[in-house]
């Protein structure tokens, strides 16, 4: 690691980025788990927003990419809509 002061300071803002992007990653993946662990439909339609939500804000971050946000969106999705069918 270099001795400037910037370089210094770039360092640790990086690891708070880095830090603050693992939680945000960590907490949309455990409520992705949470919402798929759901038997009934109707707390699924609640939640199925909430947590859309939360993977759009990951990709508006770019902590994911913007297609893998329309892959786990569409899948939540699918669910519901294969449900409602039957």
């Amino acid at each position: 690691m270099a001795n400037h002061k910037a370089t210094k300071k770039d360092v640790r803002q990086a690891a708070k980025r880095r830090d603050r992007n693992r939680y945000y990653g960590k907490t949309t993946r455990n409520a992705i788990r949470d919402l798929k662990a759901q038997k009934e439909e109707k707390a699924y339609d609640e939640n199925l927003p909430l947590v859309a939500s939360m993977i759009d804000k990951l990709a508006k971050r770019g902590i994911i990419h913007k297609n893998k946000a329309a892959n786990l969106k569409s899948k939540l999705a699918r669910k519901t809509h294969t449900a409602a069918a039957h």
